[in-house]
């Protein structure tokens, strides 16, 4: 009886830590969501609450290793339990640079809108590649909260997709500042948030990888897409 008590404690402590991971989650996702918002529609107030945010993201990462050392001093937990704790760890490491990138975009927001510019920029494929992280975050969120890895293949897929998108778009910008140097200014800006969505993007993949690294016991993280769908079939 005391170690069923003890078992079932464990994961009653278990689930409260995903539970904050999984608000943590949600928070970044509005922060992706806001940042690109308010550089669409010139919005400086939802690009305020997006660096806002930042710090409630701050607090959840802290308090969310606090509790997985907790549980690792208390617990000892060995095998697929240890590495469920140790992704997690890992999860809320790229949640937290997640939510920098978000609040990088917003304040670029501030910098780009802050003065009446000779031009005004080109959003279209920042909201291309936008949609996709948007797809990307959400599933590996998902894949996390119910420990499937179906859909970390797409993810990964997705990263590829949108780091030829971002190549692309800074090429793009390039020849913008190449033709008329008055684009200069605002150019750099928008490469700047493009690479901020890149990271996104590479963030959302590390996710998905490391439930990968919990279901499967196998760490992908230096494998290739087709060495990964071959493990994830055994």
């Amino acid at each position: 009886m005391a170690a069923e008590h003890i078992y079932t404690q464990y994961d009653t402590d278990l689930e409260a830590i995903r539970a904050k991971v999984l608000e943590m989650g949600g928070i970044v996702e509005e922060q992706l969501t806001d940042s690109v918002s308010s550089l669409l529609n010139a919005d400086a107030k939802l690009a305020d609450s997006v660096i806002k945010k930042d710090e409630r993201v701050n607090d959840l990462e802290s308090e969310i290793d606090e509790d997985c050392s907790l549980i690792i001093a208390k617990r000892s937990p060995t095998a697929r339990d240890l590495r469920n704790v140790l992704m997690m760890l890992r999860i809320i490491t790229d949640l937290e640079r997640i939510g920098d990138e978000a609040s990088k975009i917003a304040k670029a927001t501030h910098r780009i809108y802050e003065k009446d510019r000779m031009s005004k920029p080109q959003t279209k494929e920042i909201q291309s590649i936008y949609e996709k992280l948007q797809y990307m975050l959400r599933t590996a969120l998902n894949s996390f909260a119910r420990l499937d890895v179906g859909e970390t293949v797409a993810v990964l897929e997705s990263d590829k997709e949108v780091d030829g998108e971002y190549r692309a778009y800074m090429r793009q910008l390039l020849t913008y500042m190449l033709e008329d140097p008055r684009t200069i200014s605002l150019s750099l800006e928008l490469m700047f948030v493009a690479k901020s969505l890149e990271r996104i993007g590479d963030h959302s993949k590390n996710v998905s990888q490391n439930v990968i690294y919990t279901v499967k016991g196998k760490d992908v993280r230096h494998s290739s897409i087709n060495e990964i769908k071959a493990e994830l079939k055994n």
